[in-house]
């Protein structure tokens, strides 16, 4: 923990010295000092209790784009392991998904199926969909060819070598897609928020207000908050990734 915490002071440091040093105090609404945030954005009851209710309906619609992105790609490099007819098919567009501009389509999602909680769902899915997509195929990929030929040996069918053999060998690498996935279905949630603004208004949508009213304070409170769900999701990940695979593998291992 120390050398994290030496580099978080540091920061506190370029933080302060840009706010007192550089900024005049007329301009210093630009980069309020950190104690001003934490008193003004954090201490205030208000402010506090507005910034939590807009994080939590962030939350929501994250968990829930995440779990369906989880679903749909898990599932589908399955598919595309059974025949290479089928990821010769669907890798290609998964690809073209990757690419595509978010901040481009997502005014078209909000056409095609409004502006509401599932839109914002949508959203999440297209960000965090691609990772867990590739990374599954990749680990599902990677089993010895040697166990393969033991499986053949023993005339093990599909499901068999999909079961004992593929999926626990890939468990690494769809954990690696998970975590990957989860920082960005936090993302995916804040910028869906920026554009529909319809139901429980959420941390994006807070952070638009902020930022038209100036109220800088409350602003680098909301980004701070919403940087601290997207870590404790990442850490979440991390620790069920630590439970599923265990010590046996070395992404997972403890080293000094």
């Amino acid at each position: 923990m120390i050398a994290p915490m030496l580099v978080f002071a540091l920061m506190i440091g370029i933080w302060l010295a840009i706010s007192y040093v550089l900024l005049e105090p007329r301009r210093r609404f630009l980069m309020p000092p950190p104690q001003d945030v934490v008193r003004v954005g954090l201490l205030d009851p208000r402010n506090f209790s507005e910034i939590v209710g807009a994080l939590w309906s962030t939350t929501q619609v994250a968990i829930v784009g995440l779990a369906v992105a989880i679903a749909v790609g898990t599932l589908v490099p399955v598919a595309m392991i059974q025949a290479r007819w089928i990821e010769w098919s669907i890798y290609p567009w998964a690809v073209v998904l990757q690419t595509i501009p978010i901040l481009g389509i997502v005014p078209l999602i909000g056409f095609w199926f409004q502006f509401g909680f599932s839109s914002r769902v949508l959203v999440c899915v297209l960000i965090s969909l691609f990772p867990i997509i590739t990374n599954t195929l990749f680990g599902l990929k990677s089993s010895d060819q040697a166990h393969h030929d033991l499986f053949t040996l023993q005339r093990a069918s599909r499901i068999q070598r999909l079961l004992k053999l593929q999926l626990p060998g890939a468990l690494p690498a769809i954990v690696s897609g998970w975590r990957i996935a989860a920082g960005l279905s936090v993302v995916g949630a804040i910028v869906g928020d920026f554009f529909f603004r319809q139901g429980d208004p959420g941390i994006g949508r807070l952070i638009d207000d902020y930022r038209a009213r100036l109220q800088s304070e409350q602003l680098f409170a909301a980004v701070a908050l919403s940087s601290l769900l997207g870590l404790v999701v990442f850490w979440g990940f991390g620790l069920l990734g630590t439970l599923l695979v265990g010590s046996w593998h070395e992404s997972h291992r403890t080293t000094e």
